[in-house]
């Protein structure tokens, strides 16, 4: 599965909306806002730095001899697209997300999802041999997200 940025560009962008800030800095400050229980990577915010770069939500600065970044308006209305979500307090949010999950339930879940993911492959692959299989599967994921659906609401 594809790992999604997106969570972690939020946090950039409300980083930089207090100020500016080169790589590392932000690294630090994720990892302290936190409380210590993420540690961002080199690989995850570099990415993230070059997608919003791009996406023209954030700028460097060419006066500074460090790539340092600031936020331009694309940011600003991503945030406020963001905030509109009904997120009241983001850095909360993030350290609330950090705690559960470093939390056993979270190690547990994340554990039945990899079982899981190696499973739908393999039944993915068998029923390629009859359309039959392929039925039985498709039918049997359409109940899991209808369940999955009805718990959620």
């Amino acid at each position: 599965m594809k790992k999604r940025r997106g969570f972690i560009q939020i946090a950039i962008l409300h980083l930089l909306k207090e100020e500016m800030m080169h790589g590392y800095q932000m690294m630090k400050e994720l990892e302290n806002r936190s409380g210590g229980l993420y540690t961002a990577s080199a690989g995850t915010i570099y990415p993230a730095l070059q997608e919003l770069t791009e996406k023209e939500m954030i700028g460097l600065d060419s006066t500074s001899d460090k790539k340092t970044y600031f936020l331009m308006d694309k940011g600003e209305i991503r945030l406020k697209e963001f905030g509109n979500r009904g997120v009241e307090d983001f850095w909360e949010e993030w350290k609330a997300r950090w705690i559960w999950q470093n939390s056993e339930e979270a190690v547990q879940l994340k554990a039945a999802m990899d079982l899981w993911e190696i499973e739908i492959h393999r039944a993915i692959k068998q029923s390629r041999s009859s359309s039959e299989k392929s039925a039985r599967l498709i039918e049997f994921m359409r109940e899991i997200t209808e369940r999955l659906q009805k718990e959620n609401n």
